[in-house]
């Protein structure tokens, strides 16, 4: 998965969480993140997918140190983030941003959002103070924003507009890196479309790079260049969107695609049910996670006592399946 051109790098990275209730031994932790591996390229837009309680959002968080995992790495331009001193962390906060589901809960509500976004420009010393104000005039225009709205406090407006200054403010220490969580799933379907539209402008127009955190493979598809897919704290596939979308190698991510509507009268898709719920990430199963809700004909007593190894099945495309070389096919 590694190549030269890669601006972030996540090796082993293990996040646990202590269990309500308390316990005893292992069974004291929740583990969020048990073990991610996957490389960004600059430029790219990778898809971060799996279902709720998964792992994603704490991998986002993770990566810009908002949460300070178990083990593991997260390597950013060849720079160890978890090593940064407090001054050189606030340093790479300005490389590394991050956009959160909710914008409400973003911003601060006694504050005007024009403030909020000039506050990261005026902190990080980045264009004189006679200037500020012209300079987020400069941001609320790029994400489509009228001017006078700088002086609106975040209930008064819209919950696309919202989202568009938390996008502005994130833009405003010039990154180079976003991780984007869950950026449009709290919108109106009629909004999500254009504030997708405005982050691959952003992206094209700044060279940015984005790690895109979602549980919806629609937008997924049409947003993202590789899909990373997670299953309770692991990333069981790894793959070229189109790739994975047309035939993937894992049963877990035949089985999220195979709910996603086709837009054509005339064609089908055979749904494919998955029994029972995800295994508690406080006492994860022996052996392959998914197992016991595994719709593959050839699974075995091998997945069930080995824990399968995300490996490379096919050029570019990784797979944590005993059976990957013989995929569960879409059926339409």
């Amino acid at each position: 998965m590694n190549n030269g051109d890669n601006l972030l790098e996540v090796i082993n990275l293990v996040k646990r969480f202590p269990a309500p209730g308390g316990g005893r031994g292992k069974d004291r932790w929740i583990r969020a993140v048990d073990g991610t591996d996957f490389t960004i390229a600059r430029g790219e837009t990778l898809g971060l997918v799996g279902e709720s309680g998964s792992g994603k959002s704490t991998v986002g968080r993770c990566i810009v140190r908002l949460t300070i995992p178990d083990s593991g790495d997260v390597i950013f331009d060849g720079i160890d983030v978890f090593a940064l001193s407090a001054g050189d962390l606030r340093q790479m906060r300005r490389r590394i941003q991050i956009v959160f589901q909710d914008p409400l809960g973003s911003l601060n509500p006694r504050m005007r959002v024009g403030a909020a976004v000039r506050e990261p420009i005026r902190a990080h010393r980045l264009a004189p103070k006679e200037e500020l104000d012209s300079r987020v005039a400069e941001l609320f225009s790029e994400v489509g924003l009228d001017g006078d709205l700088t002086q609106r406090y975040p209930h008064e407006l819209s919950g696309g507009q919202r989202q568009r200054v938390v996008i502005a403010r994130a833009l405003s220490v010039a990154p180079e890196f976003v991780v984007l969580d869950e950026p449009v799933s709290a919108l109106d379907v009629s909004v999500q479309g254009q504030v997708l539209n405005l982050l691959s402008q952003l992206r094209a127009r700044h060279n940015l790079t984005y790690l895109f955190i979602a549980h919806d493979l629609s937008v997924v598809f049409h947003t993202c260049d590789r899909v990373a897919v997670m299953y309770l704290g692991k990333v069981v596939e790894l793959s070229q969107t189109a790739q994975l979308f047309d035939s993937p190698l894992h049963p877990y991510t035949a089985a999220l695609l195979s709910a996603v509507p086709i837009p054509d009268p005339k064609r089908g898709r055979e749904r494919i049910v998955l029994r029972g719920e995800i295994p508690s990430a406080r006492t994860p199963p022996r052996g392959c996670a998914f197992y016991a809700r595994c719709p593959h004909t050839s699974k075995d007593d091998t997945c069930r006592r080995s824990t399968p190894e995300l490996r490379e099945v096919r050029p570019g495309r990784w797979a944590a399946c005993h059976y990957a070389e013989d995929p569960i096919p879409l059926n339409l």
